[in-house]
């Protein structure tokens, strides 16, 4: 085994075993929260609040290829999926597929 090899092998396990670690310490620790608590409220707002900013960043600053399409067309693509996801019982599959198919199409034919 070569040693780029051997290293990503490496890589790939210690970084396993942190996302499993976190995982299993979050599901032992999270019998003791309720979910009316102040701190998973304050918790929950945090990650919401995250989740926002990369995807505000992801749509006014990107990077790589979808910076070569227009902020219109993302923002076009947005609102589309959030008015899709909206109406179809806040299912994730149907709008992140379609906005996938529409980013591709206004693309490549505006």
């Amino acid at each position: 085994m070569s040693e780029i090899s051997s290293n990503i092998i490496l890589v790939i396990l210690v970084t396993s075993f942190a996302t499993y670690l976190s995982r299993f310490l979050g599901v032992v620790s999270s019998e003791k929260i309720k979910e009316t608590s102040k701190i998973f409220k304050w918790f929950n707002c945090i990650a919401y609040s995250v989740l926002a900013a990369l995807i505000a960043r992801v749509i006014v600053f990107p990077a790589g290829e979808l910076s070569e399409s227009d902020i219109f067309i993302r923002l076009f693509v947005v609102v589309v999926s959030v008015v899709m996801f909206l109406f179809n019982k806040r299912n994730l599959v149907y709008p992140t597929v379609l906005s996938a198919i529409l980013l591709a199409l206004l693309n490549n034919y505006l």
